[in-house]
């Protein structure tokens, strides 16, 4: 038996279609080598039967479960978001390239399906009289900390109420959404400005600033069915508002285990300091710590999100990139878009916890398009448990004699 199997002879012995083939493969699932031509693209032999093993377990309903809900096949279908062959789609457009030149307030549109006009065409929105007051409560504090509960209260339901049937007014109601996590982030009054020009002149940084930050939004825009993009849709399913979708999705997100990588980045940068870092992170890995901030299972080859971010970043920092090397050399991963945020943080001097800001004003965008995108299926998302606990006991009493 050859020790590569073809495109082809890997679908039928899996199978799967050709394109649910290639869905495994831009899932991390199964590596695709270099064929003889290069259209053709061929699969190790030993890889595909261990897949192959794997579904058949996962045919049982429990296994079933279990890889669905880890980084596993397709669960809900989304018209949003595409990641395939190691790229990023936004829509049927490539994200990195429409990072190039977009404002949020165009890929919010393309993502909303909306006018841009309509989202964001009015004046700045109003804030509660008691914003500025929390806002002074939360003065200092990291972002992971500050914006849960400073946008919980800024915001309100009625605008993007599943009652709402006025589009005009929807769309705007999002584009609110959108400005005033922007205030809540840079601890400034609502405005009507681009949301990357309101984050320069917070932040106190210059055009090439600006347009990085821009960029940065963008491309953390969305990312398909990750878990706060999955919570924030199964919140839209019960029928709730596209704020309390927006509410949910930034809990989900402060995670460490997902934006909250971002604090868990900035602990190692600092950990690392100006030594050498080699030695550093091979105690790390000693201690049975990881290194966040590299490695997606998505993006096999490299995040291109962070790669898109750091190629503005390294030149003006050569050492940053030994960092990177020497991970590759110890664990084989490319930095993650956690690993770029941080990286931006530190090269623009933003305040501890902007990387994580970053992340979540973006990301606001995908989190409000999936729940827009939930309200058409109409039904409530609600998976059964595959229940691992004691049997009841038959016959058994709980009264009295």
């Amino acid at each position: 038996m050859s020790r590569y199997l073809t495109s082809a002879q890997a679908a039928a012995r899996l199978g799967v279609s050709r394109p649910t083939l290639y869905a495994y493969v831009s899932r991390g699932l199964l590596h695709a080598h270099d064929g003889e031509t290069p259209r053709e693209s061929r699969y190790l032999a030993d890889d595909v039967e261990r897949l192959a093993g794997q579904r058949t377990r996962g045919r049982k309903p429990r296994e079933v479960a279990k890889a669905t809900l880890s980084w596993g096949l397709p669960v809900l279908e989304s018209g949003i978001t595409l990641i395939e062959d190691g790229q990023l789609y936004y829509r049927g457009d490539n994200a990195v390239a429409l990072a190039a030149s977009d404002t949020v307030e165009a890929l919010a549109a393309l993502l909303w399906q909306c006018p841009q006009q309509a989202a964001f065409g009015a004046g700045a929105p109003a804030a509660p009289a008691y914003l500025a007051a929390m806002q002074a409560a939360y003065a200092g504090r990291r972002a992971e900390e500050a914006l849960l509960p400073l946008f919980t209260i800024a915001s309100d339901d009625a605008a993007t109420a599943q009652w709402q049937r006025s589009p005009a007014r929807l769309a705007e109601g999002c584009g609110v959404l959108v400005r005033l996590m922007a205030a809540c982030l840079l601890g400034t009054a609502p405005a009507s400005e681009p949301v990357h020009r309101q984050c320069a002149s917070a932040w106190q940084v210059d055009d090439e600033g600006a347009d990085l930050i821009r960029m940065a939004l963008v491309l953390c825009a969305d990312h398909e069915l990750n878990a706060s993009s999955f919570t924030a849709r199964c919140v839209a399913s019960t029928g709730a508002s596209l704020r309390a979708a927006v509410v949910a999705g930034l809990s989900a997100l402060t995670g460490g285990r997902h934006g909250g990588t971002t604090a868990r980045g900035e602990a190692l940068w600092d950990e690392l300091g100006d030594a050498p870092p080699g030695p550093r992170l091979r105690e790390r890995l000693a201690r049975g710590e990881d290194l966040p901030g590299f490695g997606h299972h998505l993006y096999p080859a490299g995040d291109v999100r962070a790669a898109a971010l750091l190629a503005r970043i390294l030149p003006h920092h050569p050492q940053w990139q030994e960092i990177i090397d020497e991970a590759f050399a110890l664990i084989g991963q490319r930095p993650s878009v956690d690993f770029a945020l941080v990286a931006l943080r530190r090269h623009l001097r933003l305040p501890p916890g902007a990387a994580f800001g970053l992340f979540a004003l973006g990301r606001t965008i995908g989190w409000i398009a999936h729940g827009i995108e939930q309200r058409a299926d109409a039904e409530l998302i609600r998976p059964r448990a595959a229940y691992i606990g004691p049997r009841p006991e038959a016959g058994r009493s709980f009264g009295g004699a």
